[in-house]
Parts: C-alpha cells; structure tokens; sequence
C-alpha cells in the first residue's frame, strides 16, 4: 500500500497547488516533506501548462519549521547543517523558479514557515493565521530564513518580531509587509489573484519575478553561506542545548525564570 504523501500535487485553473499534508507533525521541514516540495515545485517549473503555484496546507499549521524530532545525524551539529541546507534548497528555488509562487495561509507559521512565506511572489493570510519568529527564546536567531524575512518586512518590524518573538495576525503581517494581503477568505483571494496572474504572458510572468527578486538573489548568493557556518556554529552551546531542552519540556529556559 502506498504511503500518502506529505505534500500533495495537483493543477487546478493553470495552477499547481502544492498542499503540505503532513498535519502529524504541524508539517514540519522533515526529509520527506522536503523532498517532496522540491520536486513539487520542480514538476510545476518543467510544465508548460502550469502558469504558476498555490502552496498551501492542511490542518492548522502552515509550517511549523525544521522537523526537531526527526533523528538526522547523533552530532546535533551536522544534523543542524543538514537542515540548513534544506530550508536553502527551499527557499532558493521558490525564488528563482520562473512561475510565480503564491502562498495561501489560513493556520500557524513558525521558524522557516516564515521565510517560505516571505520566499513567495504574492502570500494571502486568512483570519486563522498567526505569525512568530521565535528562534531568540532558545539562543538561536532566523539566520537562513532572514535572507527572504528581510527584503520583505519593514526594518522596524524585523527589529520587533526577530527579538521579542510576538505572535502577530494577518493584518500586522500585511502591515509589516510579510504578506500581500489579509483576506477573510484566503482562498477566494487567490483565486482572484490567479484570474489576474493568468492574464500575463509566461514569459512576462517570467522577466517580471526576476526583476523583482534580481536583488534579493544576489544577496542570498552573497550571505547563504556565512549564516549557514553562523547557524551552524551556535547548535550545541549551553544557551541552545538549555533552550531546546525547556522547550520539549515545556517549561521556561533558565535565563526567562
């Protein structure tokens, strides 16, 4: 019997929509998810019949971030590399793929959910959204996700949300320009949004997203690099071992006490 996948595939109006099906674990960065967006968002880039791509989820969590559970490696050190290098596999081909990639959320989006949301052309939010960037409360920082978090948010939310780790709504979102658009029906939203999107040619389409994200991809070549060694060299100090280990026990770190 087959298993069924955690990201499901299908084209709907032009669009293949991507939907992450992995509710078990709030649809977490884990290999399989992984790899199955990958060559989700690969299929929809080689279709010619496919004029762009919906990621959307089941459930009531967009993308809870990396998979912390999943056993990658005893060296917790390497196992944070491994991820790393997915969530910039990840977000490198939503930017440079020549379709545009449109987000449709209406659950929680944590860690790397949040640059997967600021990695895509246009992000529609619904009521049930809520957003945080929480790395600082278990001594980390969104190091990898910040490449697609800072060209889109103000630099005064950024300030905010990278440190205090609030959880903030859709309108808040759309105010600090993390998302296109607060809808109460997200998905009547990016319908319209698909209607107008269809309307451009492919290769307008194309030329059009490169040039809107010529910059951004230039710095992601620039610093991916330096924030994976940053991010790497921060897993298995006292600060992150205390800070993952209150959060699976679900009581305060020692440094919030």
């Amino acid at each position: 019997m087959t298993e069924a996948p955690y990201v499901r595939y299908e084209v709907r109006d032009g669009f293949a929509v991507l939907t992450l099906d992995s509710p078990h674990n709030r649809n977490a960065l884990s290999s399989r998810l992984v790899q199955e967006l990958l060559a989700g968002l690969e299929r929809a880039g080689a279709d010619g019949q496919v004029r762009g791509v919906v990621l959307t989820h089941t459930g009531n969590t967009f993308c809870a971030g990396a998979d912390l559970k999943e056993a990658l490696d005893a060296d917790p050190a390497a196992a944070a590399d491994i991820r790393t290098r997915w969530m910039v596999s990840v977000l490198r081909t939503i930017l440079e793929l020549p379709k545009p990639v449109v987000a449709q959320v209406n659950g929680n989006v944590r860690a790397g959910g949040m640059g997967i949301v600021a990695a895509c052309d246009l992000a529609v939010a619904g009521p049930e959204a809520s957003f945080a960037l929480t790395e600082a409360r278990i001594g980390l920082a969104p190091f990898i996700i910040s490449l697609t978090l800072l060209p889109r948010m103000s630099p005064r939310a950024a300030a905010r949300y990278f440190q205090t780790g609030e959880t903030f709504d859709a309108a808040e979102a759309q105010r600090a320009g993390l998302i296109t658009v607060a809808a109460e029906d997200p998905a009547a939203e990016v319908a319209r949004l698909g209607a107008r999107l269809r309307l451009g040619s492919p290769q307008g389409l194309a030329e059009s997203k490169r040039l809107v994200n010529a910059a951004l991809l230039a710095e992601f070549d620039r610093s991916a690099d330096d924030l994976a060694k940053r991010s790497g060299s921060y897993f298995g100090t006292p600060e992150v071992i205390e800070g993952m280990t209150a959060f699976f026990q679900r009581r305060p770190p020692n440094w919030a006490q």
